[in-house]
């Protein structure tokens, strides 16, 4: 997905976004994050914003945070960050260093790319919470997003905060699961530590969509809430073996938390 598309995806999702929360009330919860209210939300995706733009302004990550600069009302600071942001990306090419938690890739697209992700997700979180139909996300994005939290979040993250997942790599059930959407597909074993090597999920891109124990399908979009834990069981196609199924449920959701 070109760096041109994700961020014309992220002005349409922010755009969304922010007409969620001003119609909300701000002390309404978000439905897929109780602990938050719609302030909250907005006030979250402010703070990241900012911080990615202190990434790219600096090529490295600010001494101090959050910054001082939030204003009281939430949806100022929403403007005045995504503003920062906006001004930050247009400044700068994708290929431009900037400061990133994924040490392969030290770019500016980093950003570009992870600032789409964030937006939809939260987007989706604003209009549940305002009580609005929930705003298609085109496939392109979708497929680009499950691929993002398979091989970013699970893949990566798994080695880079192996304590967010407290004990699950410990002893893993290390059969395959699929993942597949559209004719994409991506295999996820969770393997167990030797020595000093610690456990970790390795994900790689699948020729089929049936190398799994077990197999979770369905089209881009709902199969992007459901990884994000923004949609349901009924929303994507289950199959295979009830315990890996398990495991893998308790895998994304230490990933995703």
């Amino acid at each position: 997905m070109d760096f041109s598309r994700l961020l014309s995806c992220l002005e349409d999702d922010f755009v969304r976004l922010r007409i969620a929360v001003v119609s909300a009330d701000p002390s309404a919860r978000v439905p897929s994050c109780p602990d938050w209210s719609v302030g909250d939300l907005a006030r979250h995706v402010a703070e990241v914003y900012l911080h990615k733009a202190e990434c790219i302004r600096l090529r490295a990550f600010p001494e101090e945070w959050p910054p001082g600069v939030l204003d009281p009302d939430p949806v100022i600071s929403l403007d005045r960050a995504h503003a920062a942001l906006s001004e930050q990306f247009s400044a700068h090419s994708p290929a431009d260093p900037a400061a990133t938690w994924h040490e392969p890739d030290q770019t500016v697209g980093f950003w570009i790319r992870r600032m789409a992700q964030e937006t939809v997700i939260h987007r989706i979180d604003a209009e549940l919470t305002a009580g609005h139909p929930v705003s298609p996300v085109p496939d392109d994005l979708a497929l680009d997003g499950v691929d993002e939290v398979l091989k970013l979040f699970l893949g990566y993250g798994s080695t880079r905060w192996l304590d967010d997942f407290g004990t699950l790599l410990d002893e893993p059930d290390e059969r395959p699961v699929t993942v597949s959407t559209s004719h994409h597909a991506w295999t996820l074993t969770a393997v167990a530590g030797e020595g000093a090597q610690p456990g970790q999920v390795n994900v790689k891109d699948a020729a089929t969509g049936f190398d799994g124990e077990a197999l979770v399908s369905g089209d881009p979009a709902p199969l992007l809430r459901w990884l994000w834990n923004r949609g349901d069981d009924a929303s994507v196609r289950i199959s295979g073996d009830a315990a890996l199924l398990k495991q893998f449920h308790a895998l994304r959701t230490a990933a995703t938390q």
